[in-house]
């Protein structure tokens, strides 16, 4: 699936952030040639318009020139101290302006620094006060063998993340009871003809012990295709990880086990379409979130109560919610901006997801931006919020967009949310489950949410409806490949 979105930017955990943004994750690389086009908005060479200055140092009360050493001999290129200071110091420790050394390195074109950093596990998927990771840094500066380094070890530390998490889950999973769980999904955007060409999807989910079933009829889904079909998604969480996930094709008999690893080729084309890509981060605000109960009634109005499946729901207003987006594009060519461009005007238009094709051209690497001539103490002691610029002079695109949702509650719904929580950490690597999971951990009324409105990506809302819950239990040929299946190791070459 390419980008890690960027696509693992599909499956990863950040490192310190704001507890009060949700991440609608990052999405696919090649997805987000669909987000622009809106002619509205005015593109900055002035990297100081593209800043987040809610966010505040998380090093406050520190003296600025010495309490960030690895930062300083990192500034400075000092490969010689950053090795003998790096077993002892916190490298995933932020500045001032929020950057890491490894957003520094990267920055500065210090790749020696980059490697040792990387070498030694730095995080790559945290992110600086104005919002960007060091792969998104990197992708600016534009070498291409410091993109690979940082997309691998950010699915390395990806993968890593997840068998940490993979004991307490496989807990919880065995302490829930068996259930069969029933859900809709029904896709729209404010794109203008987008919707009608949006996918709908029925998903059933089926739990015993330590094994899930997901069956859908949506494998895949981005702004810039769909794949539809009859699949089959099964878990076995007693199987080795490689092994754990299977996907079934039940309409032409075969199975493939989902890739644990990407190929060097898949890498390489990922490294291709991120370079010719915008650069792009989104946060769904929940500071100022407020719930406010929605009313029905002419001239008497009274709280909305209805019935969503088989259960009674308390609908609520969601008030405050603020979808930001940030997008850079300046280590795109005219080419690459005009090809964009073409892509967001066909699917405005009404094209078909689907006739929507991106082949990659293999990208070399930019040249150097400008060296910097900034030194450590006026870097450092810059004003909170106003980092000096370095790397490459950042093209920078805001937007900022009220998301209006509504959401049911109901209080006898069997399943509590940390229940489901722990389901869809099982099933997040399928994107829109992943954006599902983010937002039920809002601070939500009391009950189970039923029925809302997610963002799965800026352009595009979901409605999902849970139709139907009920313990059961079930035949073990429900989470086996059938003997008829053969095994096809191509099937979906995105998974």
């Amino acid at each position: 699936m390419t980008g890690d979105t960027i696509y693992s930017l599909r499956r990863d955990t950040t490192h310190g952030e704001n507890q009060n943004t949700l991440e609608p994750l990052q999405i696919s690389a090649a997805a987000e040639r669909l987000k622009g086009g809106d002619d509205s908005h005015v593109y900055n060479n002035n990297n100081n318009q593209c800043r987040q200055s809610s966010k505040k140092s998380p090093s406050a009360g520190l003296t600025a020139s010495s309490g960030f050493p690895v930062h300083e001999c990192v500034y400075k290129g000092d490969v010689r101290r950053l090795s003998s200071l790096i077993r002892t110091e916190n490298i995933a420790q932020k500045d001032v302006h929020g950057n890491t050394p490894l957003h520094l390195a990267v920055m500065l074109g210090h790749k020696e620094c980059a490697h040792l950093l990387l070498a030694h596990n730095a995080p790559v998927k945290v992110k600086n006060a104005l919002g960007w990771s060091p792969l998104a840094e990197a992708i600016s500066y534009g070498d291409r063998q410091m993109i690979t380094a940082l997309l691998r070890k950010l699915k390395q530390q990806s993968r890593e993340n997840v068998e940490s998490k993979r004991p307490r889950l496989l807990k919880a999973l065995w302490e829930l009871g068996d259930f069969y769980l029933e859900l809709h999904w029904d896709f729209q955007s404010w794109v203008p003809l987008l919707s009608r060409i949006l996918p709908s999807d029925a998903c059933k989910i089926y739990k015993q012990g330590l094994n899930i079933r997901l069956d859908t009829t949506l494998v895949d889904f981005s702004d810039r295709k769909c794949q539809r079909g009859d699949l089959s998604f099964i878990f076995n969480g007693e199987a080795p990880p490689a092994e754990a996930f299977v996907v079934l094709d039940n309409e032409h008999k075969v199975y493939q086990k989902i890739h644990h690893e990407d190929t060097e080729m898949d890498t390489e084309e990922e490294v291709d379409i991120l370079m010719s890509s915008d650069i792009y981060s989104a946060t769904l605000s929940t500071k100022s979130i407020s719930f406010a109960r929605s009313q029905i009634g002419w001239l008497f109005r009274e709280d909305k109560t209805e019935k969503v499946g088989n259960f009674v729901g308390d609908f609520y207003m969601v008030k405050g919610l603020v979808l930001e987006s940030r997008k850079r594009r300046e280590h795109l060519s005219e080419e690459d901006i005009l090809r964009n461009k073409a892509i967001m005007e066909s699917l405005s238009k009404g094209g078909a997801l689907a006739e929507q094709t991106f082949e990659p051209v293999r990208r070399q690497s930019l040249c150097a931006p400008e060296p910097n001539t900034l030194s450590w103490e006026e870097y450092i002691s810059a004003e909170v919020g106003k980092a000096p610029p370095l790397g490459r002079e950042q093209v920078c695109k805001e937007s900022r967009k009220g998301f209006k949702a509504t959401v049911a509650m109901s209080r006898d719904f069997p399943l509590g949310i940390e229940s489901l929580l722990n389901v869809l950490e099982v099933i997040a690597p399928f994107k829109h489950f992943n954006k599902l999971r983010e937002f039920v951990q809002m601070k939500l009324p009391p009950g189970f949410p039923v029925k809302l409105d997610v963002p799965v990506f800026p352009t595009i809302t979901a409605t999902v409806t849970f139709q139907e819950f009920r313990y059961t239990e079930f035949e073990e040929s429900v989470f086996t490949i059938p003997a008829d299946y053969k095994e096809d190791p191509n099937r979906f070459p995105d998974l």
